[in-house]
């Protein structure tokens, strides 16, 4: 198919359209990725907000709101503060591999944890308590990777952190190495995978220490703001449009053309 139109002439080729819109799809899906991309860390900022207005809460009422939610809703609890008294179950401490603080190698500790009050009241009530997995910052790596740094832990210590229940990443092998001591090594905190080692329910999400810890406190909910997604996927699409732009360009033959009309002819 022929298109003519202000003095040009483009010769449609359905191979060489079709090469053109596949080459442009690519940085057009990488602007549409990055537009969602700011979209998702508006809404975590905008959630974490609005449970920053309600106040801290206790591990008993971090229980109570995630055991009313179902799966798909477990969102909804994302971003709540927590601020209790807590007690260290010892000795389980995990360290998270790869972390890079600094430009320097080590790891997050990352340790489970009861609420005193919580525990109190099963002492009296007979009930078992709720613990939580609780990331209480970095720790640097010593002597290679063959030598684990042996962090040391406070047996009580105040939680105030930020509690975030999508903790999963892209995990390369398995997640725990399990060598029959501690600490342990993983490559991510998944309270699914560490319950098994705890003899009480574990909270589904983990809380990341905000303050007061002997460790490195190093933890942003969100790194890039929604707003240099935003100029990404414009640069993104911005690339697309000249894909497109340059191709027809490059294919455009000048032909006489009568006060711009438009013809279409068949080739």
């Amino acid at each position: 198919m022929k298109l003519s139109a202000f003095a040009y002439c483009w010769v449609l080729r359905w191979p060489w359209v079709l090469a053109v819109l596949a080459i442009a799809a690519v940085p057009a899906g990488l602007s549409g990725w990055q537009w969602q991309r700011g979209e998702d860390k508006r809404a975590t900022l905008a959630r974490i907000a609005s449970w920053e207005r309600e106040g801290a809460v206790g591990l008993a009422r971090l229980g109570e709101l995630t055991g009313t939610q179902g799966p798909a809703a477990m969102a909804e609890v994302d971003g709540v503060r927590l601020d209790f008294e807590a007690r260290w179950i010892a000795p389980m401490v995990w360290l998270v591999d790869n972390r890079i603080v600094d430009r320097r190698p080590g790891y997050d500790v990352v340790i489970a944890v009861e609420d005193l009050a919580d525990v109190r009241a099963a002492g009296s009530s007979g009930g078992a308590p709720r613990a939580v997995l609780v990331n209480l910052g970095w720790i640097a790596a010593e002597g290679g990777r063959e030598v684990l740094p042996v962090p040391a832990i406070p047996p009580r210590l105040r939680v105030q952190g930020l509690f975030r229940t999508d903790v999963s990443g892209l995990l390369l092998g398995a997640n725990v190495e399990d060598h029959g001591r501690w600490p342990m090594r993983i490559q991510q905190a998944d309270p699914l995978q560490l319950a098994g080692w705890l003899a009480v329910p574990l909270a589904p999400g983990l809380i990341h220490q905000q303050q007061g810890s002997p460790f490195h406190i190093h933890y942003r909910p969100v790194v890039l703001p929604p707003e240099r997604h935003r100029g990404y996927a414009l640069q993104w699409g911005l690339i697309a449009l000249a894909v497109i732009g340059v191709a027809l360009a490059a294919s455009a033959r000048p032909v006489p053309a009568a006060d711009g009309e438009i013809v279409h002819e068949q080739s």
